[in-house]
């Protein structure tokens, strides 16, 4: 029996999980107070403060800490990746402290999961589908002007996750299949998987695409401009125009997608359409990645926390049914994602990769 243990640092929790094989035996949230947060300067200063609550955590709930010997994080901001699990090693370790492509909380992901394993004997720490995953077509790299590159950061895991998660049910290998893939969750990721790499996606780190719950998708190019150099902001206040501020945070004060919904079914003309308008580019993003498949999708599928909307579900497939069919796999479960590559490596399903990435 292999066991497994599964950590996802998020922006103001920790969340961790033991696996045995495929049965979850614990599955804990540690929420973080801003009031605690607030005294450090960058999210890796929290490394210290954080990496105490999951071993303590683990022997409060009667957990054989020597008996795992797989520890696995969520994979941050290191520099690009293909898909894979990969072996924490110092280099890994150094980019996600510097956060060489931004700050974030899965940078921690890797500095918590080879933290763990040291502590334990023969354990091995590795992490699976960081968010700088970067299977692009060199085609798809192209911005439009050379001092810009489209990149690659999106919600690989969960993506890659419910793509495999589908074939499976299909009986089908994922590397057979062409599929597009929606997370739809605070932030909107859509990605053409190609025969198992995702050719094409959009920026989600930088708010790009789709706008979201709290972020502003792809902004019209003069207008940002402007804002940029009026005097009125600083670079800190569009930054998080477009990330934490936009979306339905813009437009509406709130990022609960679920307030929303009951503010348009109410009446409210102005949430009924910014709702449909986030269905619409949702769907309008579905029909790009179509294009970049050449028509040839065996599915789209709809995943992540907006997924549970079933008005939302029914907006795409009339938009988009005609593309592939459309299904639905609501919610994500990164911890069980990690886990699942974890096993995956157990069993000698995948081999395992080396980060030698650089600038």
């Amino acid at each position: 029996m292999h066991r497994i243990l599964a950590i996802n640092p998020g922006s103001t929790s920790t969340k961790f999980a033991v696996y045995f094989d495929e049965k979850c035996v614990l599955n804990k949230t540690i929420r973080h107070s801003l009031e605690e947060l607030m005294h450090y300067r960058n999210v890796v200063d929290q490394f210290d403060f954080r990496k105490g609550f999951i071993i303590d955590s683990l022997v409060e709930e009667g957990i054989d800490v020597d008996s795992i010997k797989i520890v696995i994080g969520r994979g941050g901001l290191t520099y690009p990746l293909e898909s894979g699990v990969y072996s924490v090693n110092s280099k890994m370790l150094k980019d996600a402290r510097e956060g060489v492509q931004g700050q974030h909380a899965s940078n921690l992901g890797p500095l918590l999961a080879d933290y763990i394993a040291q502590q334990i004997p023969y354990a091995k720490a590795y992490i699976a589908d960081p968010v700088v995953t970067d299977e692009l077509d060199e085609v798809a790299r192209i911005a439009g002007h050379p001092k810009f590159e489209r990149r690659s950061i999106f919600h690989a895991l969960n993506q890659k996750a419910t793509a495999r998660l589908h074939a499976k049910k299909s009986g089908r290998k994922y590397e057979e299949l062409n599929l597009i893939v929606a997370h739809l969750g605070g932030g909107i990721s859509v990605g053409a998987h190609k025969k198992g790499r995702v050719v094409d996606v959009n920026n989600a780190f930088d708010g790009e695409g789709a706008f979201s719950p709290e972020r502003s998708g792809t902004l019209p190019l003069g207008q940002l401009i402007d804002i940029c150099f009026n005097g009125k902001y600083s670079e800190a206040k569009v930054r998080r125009m477009v990330v934490g501020e936009g979306g339905y945070v813009g437009y509406l004060g709130t990022n609960d997608a679920k307030a929303v919904a009951e503010m348009a079914a109410s009446g409210n003309e102005k949430a009924r359409l910014i709702r449909e308008a986030l269905f619409y580019q949702v769907s309008k993003m579905i029909g790009e990645m179509a294009v970049v498949l050449e028509g040839k999708a065996d599915a789209i599928l709809l995943t992540g926390g907006l997924a549970f909307d079933v008005q939302l579900e029914k907006y795409v497939k009339e938009k988009t049914g005609f593309l592939a069919p459309v299904f639905t796999y609501p919610g994500e479960d990164e911890l069980e994602a990690l886990a699942m590559n974890a096993l995956r490596v157990a069993n000698g399903e995948v081999e395992v990769k080396e980060y030698q990435a650089g600038p």
